[in-house]
C-alpha cells in the first residue's frame, strides 16, 4: 500500500550561533578556553548551529519534547489538518528529557492532544529513521490512517560547560582541567533541532507529496565495537561498563559516565568502510539500485571532512553521484543528529526545487555501534 510524505516540518531554536560566539553561549569549562575547538571546527566545516539555550539567560528555552512538539505544530498537510487528528506518533531521539516515560509520550503530553498509538525509539542518528519506519509501517499496513514521526536532538544540554562542573571533585581532573578529547570533540559538533513528516495514504492534491519507496536499516552491531556512546565508559578491551554497574550514582557522576563521548579513531577508520562498501553494496544488490536514477542525494555526515570521503568510496563501488545531486544543510544548520535527515528533507521538500518523478535517496548513518540507513522517495 503506498505511503505519502505530505508536509514536512522543521524547528530550530532561538537565533543561529556562529562560530566565534559557540563558546560564549555552551561556557568555557573551568574558565579555560577549549584547546581543540578551533581544529575541529576547521575539520567538520560547520559555520552556523542552533541551541536551545537563551543566549541572555544561558537557561534553556526548550527541552526535548518542547522542541519535538513545536516541529509537529508546524506541520500543514492540508488546510483541514489538525494534530488532534493524528492517529500514530512516533518520535525518535538519542537523549530524551527523562529516562522514562518514553519521548514519544512527553512530546505527546506536550502536544495535549486526544489518545492516538505512541512509539519511542532509542538510539542516536538513526532513531530517527527507525521512528520514520515505524510510521511508515503503521501506515502502510492500514494500522493507522496517518501516522507523524519525528527525530530531535537536544544535544546542548550534555555539552555546556555546566554538565562538566562535577568534575572538579576528581583529583585528576583538578591536576588537569582540560576536558578529554572524546567528549570536548563532540562539544563543536553537535547542536540542536527537531523535525516532523506527516504520513498517510492519500496523497497531496494540487501540490507535491513524497512516496516512500523503501527503507534499509542495517545494524553492524554483532560485529563492532562501541564508537559514540552515554552513560558508560569504554574500557581498553573495547567492551563497554554501563553506570548501573558501578556502587553509586555518585561515582559515575565523578567519573564522567554521563558525558557523550566518541571514540574518533574507530570513527575515522571504520564509519565510511561500513557505510558504503558494505551497506550501500548490500542495499544496491536488494533494490537493484542504480546511481543514475538518483536525482537527489540527502546525505546526513557529521563533517565536511566526510564529505570527500563518502563521494571516493561511492566512486569505487561504482555507484558515483555528482555533486550537483548532492543537498546538505549541515555548514548552516549544524549537526543535529536523528533531527538531520528531517531537517534536509524540510527545506528541499519547501525549496520548489523537486519535480514530478525525482528520485530522493538518504543516507544516514549512526556510529553508536555502527548502523546505517538509506531511504528512497519519489517526488509525486
Amino acid at each position: 500500500m503506498p505511503v505519502y510524505i505530505n508536509d514536512v516540518a522543521a524547528f530550530l531554536p532561538n537565533d543561529p550561533v556562529d562560530n566565534d560566539h559557540m563558546e560564549e553561549v555552551l561556557g568555557k569549562i573551568h574558565n579555560i578556553p577549549s584547546r581543540v575547538k578551533s581544529r575541529i571546527l576547521k575539520n567538520n566545516g560547520i559555520l552556523k548551529r542552533y541551541y536551545a539555550i537563551d543566549p541572555k539567560t544561558g537557561k534553556f528555552n526548550y527541552n526535548n519534547a518542547q522542541m519535538t512538539a513545536e516541529a509537529i505544530r508546524k506541520l500543514h498537510p492540508s488546510d483541514s489538518f489538525s494534530i488532534n487528528q493524528i492517529q500514530c506518533l512516533c518520535c525518535g531521539t538519542t537523549i530524551a528529557d527523562v529516562i522514562a516515560p518514553g519521548h514519544g509520550l512527553m512530546v505527546q503530553g506536550e502536544l495535549k492532544i486526544p489518545p492516538c498509538e505512541v512509539i519511542s525509539t532509542s538510539g542516536i542518528c538513526l532513531s530517527g529513521i527507525a521512528a520514520f519506519k515505524a510510521a511508515y509501517m503503521n501506515v502502510a499496513l492500514e494500522l493507522s490512517d496517518n501516522a507523524v514521526a519525528t527525530g530531535s536532538e537536544h544535544a546542548s544540554s550534555l555539552i555546556r560547560s555546566n554538565f562538566f562542573e562535577h568534575l572538579k571533585g576528581d583529583p585528576e581532573f583538578a591536576n588537569h582541567p582540560i576536558l578529554n578529547f572524546e567528549s570536548d570533540f563532540l562539544r563543536w559538533m553537535l547542536s540542536d533541532a527537531a523535525g516532523a513528516v506527516y504520513m498517510t495514504r492519500e496523497k497531496n492534491k494540487g501540490k507535491i507529496s513524497l512516496q516512500v519507496d523503501w527503507i534499509e536499516h542495517i545494524s553492524y552491531a554483532g560485529e563492532m565495537e562501541t564508537c559514540m556512546y552515554a552513560g558508560a565508559v569504554k574500557n581498553d578491551d573495547g567492551t563497554i561498563t554501563g553506570w548501573k554497574e558501578l556502587g553509586s550514582l555518585q561515582e559515575a557522576l565523578e567519573k564522567n559516565y554521563f558525558a557523550l563521548k566518541q571514540d574518533t579513531s574507530i570513527l575515522n577508520q571504520e564509519m565510511i568502510k561500513v557505510s558504503v562498501d558494505r551497506a550501500l553494496s548490500r542495499t544496491i544488490g536488494k533494490r537493484k539500485l542504480k546511481a543514475n536514477d538518483t536525482d537527489w542525494f540527502l546525505p546526513h555526515y557529521s563533517s565536511e571532512y566526510f564529505r570527500d570521503k563518502l563521494y571516493n568510496a561511492m566512486e569505487a563501488i561504482d555507484f558515483q553521484i555528482p555533486y550537483e545531486k548532492w543537498f546538505s544543510n549541515l555548514t548552516y544548520k549544524g549537526n543535529t543528529g536523528s533531527a538531520s535527515i528531517y531537517v534536509m528533507l524540510e527545506e528541499i521538500f519547501h525549496s520548489g526545487k523537486l519535480k514530478q518523478g525525482d528520485k530522493i535517496l538518504c543516507f544516514i548513518p549512526e556510529s553508536g555501534r555502527f548502523s546505517v540507513g538509506y531511504m528512497q522517495l519519489s517526488v509525486i
